[in-house]
């Protein structure tokens, strides 16, 4: 699967597709997207949901996303990473932010991988609509300021997509209960992707009240591969991310995920990526920058 990075921390354009020659890709970076004109479906971890003129929807870093257009397809489209919503004057405001994406990612992983999120009050449509025309109009003007302005609308799209998505739950992202077991077993996953000790096998047989023996077979059959392969790419994944989009050293995003030193990061991210984190941080920061 094709992976793209962003190649600056926000971007923001207005665009027509008539149609959609490449497979669905990875993507390290949020994207917010807006239909202008036109209908089709689109495509998100192999779900496919229906797409009109008016529709709203959110893309999170890691999504597998494409798009299969019925009728020619004009579109707002509102692409950022991590770093531009980190880019704060204080170190408070920064941890701040970053606690808030990742609880704004593990809900909208969630919706994207289940579920097609709708936006239901028109009101709600309405205020996004207007901010990310207000958005457009800001980023291309580049008066005093407009990065921070960008800042806080972008801030303000995301509270009320959020608040549908829990409107749309009743809560947030619990009662899975109705679930099928594998996607209740990857959320978990997801949710635990730094704590070794809760991804062993044993765990996992007593926390889904599966046999030990069965937990590894279970999952190759309906995720089509290994446990141990998926865990370990999907952590890939986001060393990847957080090298391109963040000032985490090497050390800090060990201890973020779950590796046991710097230097088991070091060796499996050389053992899936084919380089060091150090070879790929570079390659990747004139892009980013």
């Amino acid at each position: 699967m094709e992976h793209k990075v962003l190649h600056q921390p926000f971007e923001l354009y207005v665009s027509d597709m008539e149609c959609w020659n490449e497979r669905p890709l990875i993507y390290h970076f949020f994207e917010i997207v807006r239909i202008l004109e036109g209908n089709g479906m689109r495509e998100v971890n192999r779900n496919k949901f229906p797409y009109h003129k008016g529709s709203i929807f959110l893309f999170t870093p890691l999504d597998c996303r494409g798009f299969d257009i019925e009728t020619p397809t004009r579109f707002c489209s509102i692409r950022f990473s991590e770093v531009f919503l980190k880019q704060c004057k204080n170190a408070q405001d920064r941890e701040r932010i970053t606690q808030w994406l990742k609880q704004l990612e593990h809900i909208f992983s969630h919706h994207n991988r289940f579920q097609e999120l709708l936006v239901k009050n028109p009101g709600d449509c309405d205020m996004i609509a207007t901010l990310m025309s207000s958005m457009v109009d800001e980023y291309e003007q580049k008066q005093s300021y407009h990065e921070e302005n960008l800042q806080h609308f972008v801030t303000l799209i995301l509270n009320i997509l959020a608040r549908n998505v829990a409107d749309n739950a009743g809560s947030t992202v619990t009662g899975l209960e109705s679930e099928p077991l594998i996607n209740r077993m990857l959320l978990y996953i997801h949710q635990h992707i730094n704590l070794p000790e809760k991804l062993k096998i044993d765990h996992l047989a007593s926390h889904f009240n599966l046999s030990a023996n069965y937990v590894g077979e279970y999952f190759r059959k309906f995720a089509g591969e290994s446990l141990q392969h998926y865990i370990t790419q999907y952590k890939i994944k986001l060393v990847q991310q957080r090298l391109a989009y963040s000032t985490l050293t090497i050390s800090q995003i060990a201890g973020e995920l779950g590796f046991t030193d710097e230097s088991h990061l070091s060796r499996q991210f050389r053992k899936y990526s084919g380089v060091s984190p150090v070879e790929y941080r570079k390659s990747v920061s004139g892009a980013t920058r």
